[in-house]
């Protein structure tokens, strides 16, 4: 079927005061502007409705929201800490272990990225104010909205992730990769990289904005948020249009 277009499954927030489920709409739209059929997954599938799923779709993000549980990267909860959902943080590490058993793409935004490096055995600043001394301190809770980026971040030249900025991962380039303006949400951020993943991607004050992995078919994670950026910004749009592309490839 020469129009098939790859299904990516989406994870999803959970608000634990109402046990209610949440998506927002704009990682679906960028799912969808990028050419892929964006697919909200349940937060209570068991293992085996998580299998099936991953067999089913052909790519995977892992979106933002709230903190990872301390105990899943071995430490005590510090003051700084916010809420987690024992509920999301569940799902989504048995969804990332059974997906990369697969060997289907993986792209983790923010909490994503976090969740992923976790996952993989490395660890996260629980709070980046109080756990980190810098020269230069960024912003990473932007003062403005969403849509307006607030600092840089330098991408390794030569990975993964400049070739998905730049465009040459899809055969084009049009945008420069040494360096690009994002967005910032967030007061955690990995700390102790996975030994599977590399960082590639850093803001001025040495916080890690990018990861990906070398002996894997496709993994990015970024800690900026891309869906607010991309219908401006083409380095944004690069990002899920090359989620969709590897996915199209596990047809």
């Amino acid at each position: 079927m020469t129009n098939k277009k790859p299904l990516i499954g989406l994870t999803t927030s959970h608000d634990i005061r109402t046990d209610e489920t949440i998506q927002t709409p704009y990682c679906p739209r960028a799912v969808l502007a990028a050419g892929g059929i964006p697919v909200i997954l349940p937060l209570e599938a068991s293992e085996d409705d998580l299998r099936q799923l991953v067999s089913v779709l052909d790519g995977f993000l892992f979106t933002g929201g709230p903190d990872v549980h301390p105990f899943l990267f071995g430490e005590e909860t510090r003051d700084g800490c916010g809420s987690v959902s024992v509920k999301r943080d569940r799902m989504e590490l048995a969804l990332l272990k059974l997906a990369m058993e697969q060997r289907k793409p993986v792209m983790g935004i923010c909490r994503g990225i976090q969740l992923i490096n976790i996952g993989l055995g490395g660890s996260i600043y629980q709070d980046i104010p109080s756990q980190v001394e810098r020269v230069l301190p960024i912003a990473h809770q932007q003062p403005f909205p969403h849509r307006v980026p607030s600092h840089t971040v330098k991408i390794a030249e030569g990975s993964l992730l400049a070739d998905v900025i730049s465009g040459r991962f899809l055969g084009e380039e049009n945008c420069g990769a040494a360096a690009i303006r994002v967005n910032s949400t967030h007061h955690q951020a990995v700390r102790d990289v996975a030994p599977r993943l590399t960082a590639c991607a850093v803001a001025p004050d040495g916080i890690i904005e990018g990861v990906t992995m070398k002996d894997y078919p496709y993994l990015i994670g970024v800690q900026w948020h891309p869906e607010y950026l991309w219908e401006e910004d083409p380095a944004a749009m690069n990002l899920f249009k090359a989620l969709v592309k590897a996915s199209a490839e596990t047809f």
